[in-house]
Order: C-alpha cells, then structure tokens, then sequence
C-alpha cells in the first residue's frame, strides 16, 4: 500500500538537504582516479544506450541517501500502481496509461468497458494496416494517385512530440530505405504558418492527420478549416484528404468526413502520447509501421528498467534523483538539454512541455500548497549550435545550470568529410567531450574575464546511433525521469490546469463580452 506524502514530511529529505555543496566535480574530474569515477557512475539504458552521471556533484553519501528517499516516498511502488491502472491524474480523477501502449508492464486494465491493453495494440494494428494500404497504393485519391506526403495538424503535445520523433528519424529513414512519405506539421493558431505549408505541398497527393482528443480544440479545429479551403481551391475532396486521431466520443469519431479515424482515450496526456496514435499516425505514414513497432519497443526497453529497485540500475529514477537534488539542495533554477545530434532538433522544446507542463505545480496532489520548488527551467538547442548563443552564461554566467548532454558515436547519413585529419562527427564528439570537462573543471586566468569557475555538473546520454529503438528509449527515459520527479515532490504530473485559464480567457475575448484590462488589450490588437 502506497502512502502519498509531501517531500519535507520524510526523513531522507531532511537529509539530503543536509548534504549542499559536498562534491566538487571539478576535483572528482581533475584526480587520477576520474576514469574510475567515469566508469563507475553509468547505468545501461534501454535502446544501447547508456546514462552516466559522472559530473554531477554526487558521492557515496549521496547516492545512499538517493536509494533512502527512493524507498521512503516509495517511488517504484507508485509506478508500479500507475502500471496497474490505479488513479494516479488526481486532478482529473483518471488512470495514466501511456506506458501501456508500448509494452507488457502491469496488469491488464479494464476501463469504459474494454480491456485498455487490447484497445491500444488493435489501434496500433488499425494505423499499420492503413499505412500499408497507403504505401502499396490500395488506398488513393480521388485521381486514382498514390499520396505522397502527409502533415500533421494539431498543437502542443499533438504536434510538439511527433515533429520532434520524425526529425530525429527522417535521416535515418532515408539512409536505410525506410522513407515512404515526406511529413509536414501544422501547429500555430497563426494563418502564417498554415498557409506556409499548404503552399508548398502537392495538395492533391496529401493525407492531412487531424489530432484532438477532445474533437474542439479551437487552434486545431481553427486550422482544419484553413487546411480546408486550401483542399477546396486546389479542386479536391477534403473527405479523401483527412484522417482524425481522436477520442471515440469525439464529434471527429465516426465521421465521413474523414478518410479514417484512429483512437486514443483520456488516460493519455497530450505530452505523453508521441508513442499513441498522436505519433503513430504519422510516423508509421512516414517510415512504415515496423519502424513505429521499433520505436515502441525501445521505450518498452527502458519502462522495464524503470521498475528497478537499484537506484544504480535504473536511469530514469537516477536522473530523477539527481535532478531533485540540483533543484531542492543546490537550488538551481533551470536545466539545459545539450543533444550534438542535428536529427535531435526539436527534442529540447518536446522536453519543454514534458517537464515544465508536468511539474511545473506549487499544489501538491490534493490542491494544497508545497513548501518547496519544483520543476526547473528547460530549454536547449543542438550542439554545436548552442555553443555559439548560450553557453557563455553557461559557463560564466551567476546562475549554476545543470546540463544534459546527448550524443552519439555515429552519424546518420554516412556522409562525411575529413578535414584537418578528422571528420565532422569526430569534430562534434570531441566538442561533447571538452564541454563537459570545461563546465566540470573550468580553467585558472589572472585575467578575471579568461576565468572559468567550473563546477557546473553535466550528465551524459550516449550510444553508437540514433536509430528508431534508441530514440524510443531516449523518450521513455525522459518521460519516466519526470514522473518520478513528480512523485517526489507529490505533484499530479498528468494534469495541466495552467493551460486552461488563457485558452478560456481568449474565448471570452472573441466572444466581445468583456471589460477591464482585457478589452484594453484587445483594443490593442484586434482591429
């Protein structure tokens, strides 16, 4: 029986804020004995992938009082219940089922009258039976032509984790004769951007994918009618251009204005849903339906590493420690996510929402008021990309912030040039390396401006390649990361009230029902 408790409640929290400022990474990294410490401080992620920890500003000490608050806030018991279907989205009164369309964990789960493991697995055959028909040509337009392209329309977590899994992909896809249909993704309410993408796609030979689990999101909806006239004027049949992912309850459900429609259901958050139907839909059009079964798999992967006990053995709840620790004991506002990975892109701003919208909360999970901070900051760009803009306040900056570097030892495309007797890609691990070392160890200068303080504490994610089963657990370890995080600090990390309140706003606005500072807003902007 799990017992859920505010973090200042426990002992082992009280501990470990005991514990500020033990560890200088700077001399752990600068001994003999750092190649130990390298070798020691990693954990094997899901997807050959592996995790290591070695400058961050951790020791035995630490690490046991770690393994102490893991077993105190009963961390893994909690997902273990969230596997099991127990209501753990307090908020909203549901399940969290989004590790369910991905593996075998947990029980099965029975909910509105249906076994949710068998739901998820038949919506997965349903889109990997109407890809295949899409690409052997089964399934053509209204000119009898086979479509080619394919664009998403949806917001937030309905565009922000599928855009970021198919740039981490399309390389790699190209490279290994997985490409079927180039994707293109419409998110902002903004006519600009809708029309941008229209104007550059072959309307005719284009499956336009409608995502809202609710049926009236107004941005997409909004969007859906400018893709409309688009289809209108370009002489087509919206009905054979569209396919909805969607609620069954949903007014886009059953409807023949959609060639299809693909499920999801209310136990899945919109940030959590990259490995549903949000993601599937595209991806399997995209790169086929086996590349989408090996993405599922490596998340798969890297939830069963979850469940470990060991904090040592588990990466996401490692992380998940350690994150806590920087932002409760060492009080560091924010968190850089540093992927050298071009294909990783849009990966940071997909962790935007993930973590900030998640733990992004100052009520516990009964309403009532914490007494401590949550979720950081997050933001990020490529390497090396991010070198040449932020890194200055990185590294010389007041404010200490935690990095997290991603990187891999391959390129995606093989295609390189050696200059200067190395290759890009060398080039690119050789900066993850130095950037990591200069933020641990800084450098000595009596010229105060050429002074590095160091001490900035980096973790590292690295494999051979990024490939569909490592990007899936690369996912999942973010995912389970901050829902162990949530768990810590007692936050429902699977509602997202914040959200609410401007959307409602805004419909007050259009409606022209309204005073006060928003009418002398509107009269601002609203012509």
């Amino acid at each position: 029986m799990v017992t859920w408790a505010n973090a200042d409640k426990l002992a082992s929290w009280k501990k470990l804020l005991s514990l500020k400022g033990m560890v200088s990474v700077a001399e752990e990294l600068s001994c003999a004995q750092a190649a130990d410490r390298i070798a020691k401080y990693s954990i094997p992620m899901g997807g050959n992938l592996t995790y290591n920890y070695a400058a961050k500003q951790v020791n035995e000490q630490i690490l046991k009082t770690f393994a102490e608050l893991a077993e105190e806030q009963q961390l893994v018991d909690k997902y273990q219940e969230l596997l099991n279907g127990e209501i753990i989205n307090t908020g909203e009164k549901r399940m969290v089922l989004h590790q369910l369309t991905r593996g075998q964990l947990g029980k099965d789960v029975m909910a509105d009258g249906v076994n949710k493991r068998e739901f998820y697995l038949n919506e997965v055959k349903r889109i990997s039976d109407f890809a295949n028909d899409v690409h052997s040509g089964k399934i053509l337009n209204e000119k009898g032509e086979k479509y080619t392209t394919v664009c998403q329309i949806g917001i937030g977590g309905s565009d922000l984790g599928p855009r970021a899994m198919y740039l981490a992909l399309e390389n790699w896809a190209k490279k290994n004769g997985s490409f079927k249909m180039e994707a293109n993704f419409i998110s902002n309410v903004d006519p600009d951007d809708a029309a941008s993408v229209c104007k550059k796609l072959d309307i005719s030979k284009t499956i336009f994918i409608l995502v809202s689990k609710s049926g009236t999101t107004l941005e997409t909806l909004t969007n859906e009618s400018f893709v409309k006239e688009f289809i209108k004027k370009a002489g087509c049949d919206a009905s054979k251009h569209m396919i909805a992912v969607t609620s069954e309850t949903s007014p886009l459900a059953h409807n023949p204005d959609y060639m299809a429609a693909f499920y999801m259901d209310d136990y899945i958050g919109g940030r959590y849903s990259s490995t549903s139907g949000v993601g599937g839909a595209v991806l399997s059009l995209a790169f086929g339906p086996k590349v989408f079964q090996e993405f599922l798999d490596g998340a798969a992967e890297e939830d069963k590493l979850s469940l470990n006990k060991d904090i040592t053995k588990n990466p996401a709840l490692m992380d998940a420690l350690i994150g806590v620790y920087e932002r409760n004991v060492q009080e560091y506002p924010a968190t850089a996510i540093l992927p050298y990975s071009q294909a990783l892109s849009r990966f940071p701003a997909h962790l935007q929402q993930l973590d900030m919208e998640s733990n992004g909360k100052s009520v516990n999970r009964f309403g009532e008021k914490i007494d401590y901070v949550t979720g950081p900051v997050i933001f990020g760009e490529p390497g090396t990309n991010g070198q040449h803009s932020f890194y200055q306040l990185l590294h010389q900056g007041t404010d200490i912030v935690p990095l997290q570097f991603i990187a891999f030892k391959e390129n995606q495309t093989g295609d390189d040039v050696v200059i200067e007797n190395s290759t890009s890609q060398v080039k690119l691990c050789a900066n993850v390396t130095a950037q990591i070392v200069a933020f641990a160890c800084g450098k000595n200068d009596e010229n105060p401006n050429k002074k590095f303080d160091g001490g900035r504490p980096s973790s590292l994610i690295y494999g051979d390649n990024l490939n569909p089963k490592s990007l899936g657990a690369l996912l999942a370890h973010f995912e389970n990361k901050v829902m162990f995080q949530g768990f810590i600090w007692n936050v429902n990390s699977f509602d997202q009230e914040g959200v609410q309140l401007g959307k409602v706003l805004a419909k007050t606005v259009l409606s022209g029902k309204m005073e006060g500072a928003l009418k002398a807003y509107a009269n601002l902007l609203i012509k």
